[in-house]
């Protein structure tokens, strides 16, 4: 799947405009630490739904027993 339709349908030239106000609005220098800290914000996220998957399953294997 397309990840431009994913986020609602942007064509390309939607896309391009999108990315050069940013570059103008936040400068080439400043990009790369917006987009290391959504990684961290996006890795944090998966690692949390991680654990609440693991303690659910847990939960779930310990019903079991019981």
């Amino acid at each position: 799947m397309n990840v431009l339709l994913f986020i609602g349908g942007l064509g390309w030239t939607e896309f391009l405009i999108i990315a050069l106000f940013i570059i103008i609005f936040f400068g080439a220098k400043k990009i790369p630490e917006i987009a290391r800290g959504m990684g961290k914000g996006i890795r944090e996220f998966k690692d949390a739904t991680k654990e609440i998957k693991n303690e659910i399953n847990e939960g779930a294997s310990e019903d079991k027993k019981a």
